[in-house]
C-alpha cells in the first residue's frame, strides 16, 4: 500500500480515473427480446376481451398472434433440437400450448408461450449485456501511446503495434500504454483496476506497471515488457469470455430431468393414443384419451412448482436492495458451500479514512491542530491520502488557514506554507532520514495495515496520522453468518498486501487469506476449491475480480462503486452495498429450494392420480383440465409466500 503523497496542486483532468465509455446493447436490438415484447403485448390486449365476454373472433385473432410471435423462436430451436435427436423442454411447452388451445384452453396455452418468450428473453439479455463488458474492458486501455525512437525523438503508435523492448514516455494523467518496467521516473500509478489496491502505489526504475493503469504526477520511462495480446487487462478479458463459455449450462432444478420427462410424455402420449386404437377403440374415443392424458401429464404445474417460490424470492430481495438477475442465479445461491469474499470495497468501503492522530509531546499540538496543519497542507492536492485529511478535518468542524507556495514531489510527498511555517506531509521513509521519535508509531500503524503519513513543521517532524480503508460496519457480523451457514469460515482474496489484509481479516474472523493476487490467480483459487467439489460464492466489486466471479458457482457484485464488468459478470448485485444482505439472500434461496420441492411433490401427487384414472378408467376431460388447473393454482400460491416481508431473513442487524 503506497504511503506517499504527491499530486500537484492543478492535476491534469486526465488524473481522474476516467471510466470507460458503455458499450449497451440496446434491449430492442435483440430479436428474442422484440418476439417477447410483441407477445406479451398481444396477450395483454386479448386477455381483457376474454375475461370480459368480447368477439370471440378478435381475442381469438389476439392469442393466436400470441402463440406465432412468442413461440414460433422455442418451437424452431425445439425442432433443430431434434435433427441432433434431443428434445427440449421449450418443444414440449409449446407442444403443450397447442394441446391446451385444441380443447379450448386458448389462455392457458397462450400463459404458457408468453412465460417461456420472456423467459428466453432474459437470458438472452443477461448474455449480450455480459459481451458488453467484456468488451467494454478494452477500452481501459488506451488506443495509442507514446513511444521514443533511439534517436530521442517521440512518435504517437498505435497501442497493438507495441513490441516488447519499446520504450514508451507515460505522461502524467495518462493511461499506461502496455505491461512493463519502469526505466526512469518516479510517480504514483493508481492500478485499482488490476489489484484492487484502494490507493496508488509509488512506482520508480525497476518496478511493474500494468497497461490500463493511470498515472500520477510524476512522468515515467517505462519499457514493455510484454505483447499487447498477453497484458493482464488482455487476460482478464479472455478469462472472463472462457469462464463464460465453457461453464457448464446452469439449468433449475427441474430441467435436471427436462429430457427424460419430455421423452417418457412424447411417447407415452403416443401410446396412449396408439394402443386403445389397434385393439378396436374409435378414433375420436382414442383421440379424447391421449389429449386428455397429455393435458393432466403436461408439465405446466411442473414448470410453475419451479417459478413462483424463485420469482418470489427475486421480488423480496430486490425489495432488500440484492438484485437476482434470473431464477437460475436465485437457485444457485442456496447452494453454496464456500464464500470467497474480496477485500477493498467489499469488505471495506473503498475510501481512504483517517483512523488515528499522533502529535508528538513537546510540539504543544493537539489532535486537532496536528490535522489542521496536515489538512490546510494538502488541501490543494487531489491524492487519496490528501483527501482523506480535508475530509476528516472538515468532520470535525475545523477552519483551514490558507496554505501558500504548495508544490509536490512524486514520491515523497507535499509541501506548503500554512501560517508562516513550511509544512511537509509524506512518506515517513521519505521526509526522516533520522532515527526519529516516530519509528515506534509509525511501526505500529504499519503492523496494523494503516498507513503511516508523517507532518513535518520547519524540518522538525511534530506528529503521524494513521490512514486506512474503513471496514463496512456489518462486515464482522456477516462473516460470522456466512460461517453459519455454509459451515465454513469465508476465505479473503486480495490483490492488497499481505499486512493490510491479514490485519484486516483478524477483525472479522476471517483465518484463510490469500493476499497479493492478480485476477489470474483468485480464478486459479476458485478452479481449484472447485475441484474438491465446493461450490462456491464470490464477493466482489471490481474489474480484478470479473474473472473470478465468472468462474464461480455463484457470483454477487457490490453496487455502489461495482465496475460495470463485474456489474454484468455476477449473478446477483448488492445495490446499496449492505453486506448484511448476503447471508440473508443465501438463506432466502434455501427456503425457496425448500418450496420447490414441496410444490414437486404436490404436482407429482396431482400427475399421478389424475394419469393414473386417464388410464385405468375414464377421467372426463373437464375434470381432467381442472385437476391440472387446480394443481397449478395450489404450487402457485404455495410458491408466492416469499413474498411476505416475514419470509426475508434476518440473520444479521442491517445497517439504516
Amino acid at each position: 500500500m503506497s504511503s506517499v503523497l504527491d499530486q500537484q496542486s492543478a492535476p491534469p483532468a486526465a488524473a481522474v480515473r476516467p471510466a470507460p465509455p458503455r458499450r449497451r446493447t440496446r434491449l430492442l436490438a435483440l430479436p428474442e427480446a422484440r418476439w417477447a415484447l410483441a407477445a406479451l403485448g398481444l396477450f395483454l390486449l386479448a386477455l381483457p376481451l376474454h375475461l370480459l365476454g368480447g368477439p370471440a373472433w378478435l381475442w381469438g385473432a389476439l392469442f393466436a398472434a400470441t402463440y406465432v410471435t412468442g413461440g414460433w423462436e422455442p418451437a424452431w430451436e425445439g425442432l433443430k433440437a431434434l435433427k441432433d435427436k434431443t428434445l427440449d423442454v421449450d418443444l414440449l411447452m409449446v407442444v403443450a400450448a397447442l394441446g391446451a388451445a385444441a380443447i379450448g384452453q386458448v389462455l392457458d396455452g397462450a400463459l404458457l408461450i408468453v412465460i417461456f418468450a420472456t423467459s428466453g428473453a432474459l437470458e438472452a439479455v443477461a448474455t449480450a449485456r455480459t459481451a458488453d463488458s467484456v468488451r467494454g474492458l478494452l477500452d481501459l486501455a488506451p488506443a495509442t501511446a507514446t513511444r521514443l525512437l533511439p534517436d530521442g525523438r517521440e512518435e504517437n503508435a498505435d497501442a497493438q503495434s507495441l513490441a516488447v523492448g519499446d520504450t514508451l514516455l507515460v505522461r502524467p494523467g495518462e493511461r499506461v500504454g502496455a505491461d512493463g518496467l519502469v526505466v526512469d521516473g518516479r510517480s504514483d500509478v493508481d492500478q485499482a483496476t488490476i489489484t484492487g489496491e484502494p490507493l496508488p502505489v509509488a512506482k520508480r526504475a525497476g518496478d511493474e506497471v500494468f497497461a490500463g493503469t493511470v498515472n500520477g504526477t510524476g512522468a515515467l520511462r517505462v519499457r514493455v515488457e510484454r505483447d499487447p495480446s498477453d497484458s493482464v487487462i488482455a487476460r482478464i478479458v479472455k478469462m472472463v469470455e472462457e469462464a463464460s463459455e465453457t461453464k457448464a449450462p446452469t439449468q433449475l432444478f427441474i430441467e435436471k430431468i427436462e429430457q427424460r420427462y419430455s421423452i417418457g410424455m412424447v411417447v407415452a402420449t403416443l401410446a396412449v393414443f396408439g394402443i386403445p386404437l389397434a385393439l378396436g377403440d374409435t378414433l375420436q374415443s382414442a383421440l379424447l384419451r391421449a389429449m386428455t392424458f397429455m393435458i393432466v401429464a403436461s408439465p405446466c404445474a411442473v414448470v410453475l412448482s419451479t417459478m413462483p417460490p424463485l420469482l418470489s424470492a427475486i421480488a423480496n430481495a430486490g425489495r432488500r436492495g440484492v438484485l437476482a438477475k434470473s431464477a437460475v442465479v436465485m437457485e444457485r445461491l442456496g447452494q453454496i458451500d464456500l464464500v470467497a469474499l474480496d477485500k477493498t470495497g467489499t469488505l471495506t468501503e473503498g475510501t481512504p479514512r483517517v483512523t488515528s492522530i499522533h502529535p508528538l509531546p513537546g510540539t504543544g499540538l493537539g489532535e486537532d491542530d496536528l490535522l489542521t496543519l496536515a489538512a490546510a497542507a494538502e488541501h490543494s492536492s487531489e491524492h487519496p491520502l490528501a483527501r482523506a485529511a480535508v475530509e476528516a478535518a472538515r468532520e470535525r468542524g475545523l477552519p483551514l488557514p490558507h496554505a501558500t507556495g504548495f508544490s509536490s514531489l512524486p514520491g515523497e510527498g507535499v509541501t506548503a506554507t500554512v501560517a508562516g511555517h513550511t509544512v511537509q506531509v509524506g512518506s515517513p521513509s521519505r521526509l526522516l532520514t533520522d532515527t526519529a521519535p516516530s519509528d515506534e508509531v509509525v511501526a505500529e500503524l504499519e503492523i496494523t495495515g494503516r498507513t503511516a503519513v508523517a507532518v513535518l513543521r520547519d524540518g522538525t517532524l511534530v506528529g503521524v496520522l494513521g490512514i486506512a480503508d474503513r471496514l463496512r460496519p456489518d462486515a464482522a457480523a456477516t462473516v460470522t453468518a456466512l460461517t453459519e451457514l455454509t459451515g465454513r469460515t469465508p476465505v479473503l482474496l486480495t490483490g492488497d498486501n499481505e499486512r493490510a489484509a491479514r490485519h484486516l481479516a483478524a477483525e472479522v474472523g476471517i483465518t484463510d487469506v490469500r493476499a497479493g493476487l492478480l485476477p489470474e490467480d483468485k480464478v486459479a483459487a476458485v478452479k481449484a476449491w472447485e475441484t474438491e467439489g465446493l461450490r462456491v460464492l464470490v464477493v466482489g466489486d471490481g474489474v480484478n475480480d470479473a474473472p473470478a466471479l465468472a468462474a464461480a458457482h455463484s457470483a454477487i457484485a457490490m453496487g455502489k462503486a461495482g465496475s460495470d464488468l463485474a456489474l454484468e459478470t455476477a449473478g446477483a448485485v448488492v445495490v446499496r452495498d449492505e453486506l448484511a444482505t448476503i447471508p440473508s439472500v443465501v438463506q432466502l434461496s434455501r427456503a425457496a429450494r425448500r418450496l420447490v420441492i414441496q410444490n414437486l411433490a404436490i404436482a407429482g401427487a396431482f400427475i399421478t392420480v389424475l394419469v393414473a384414472w386417464d388410464l385405468l378408467g375414464n377421467l372426463p376431460l373437464p375434470l381432467g383440465v381442472a385437476g391440472h388447473e387446480g394443481s397449478t393454482v395450489i404450487v402457485g400460491l404455495n410458491g408466492l409466500r416469499l413474498l411476505r416481508e416475514a419470509a426475508w431473513p434476518r440473520l444479521v442487524k442491517e445497517t439504516a
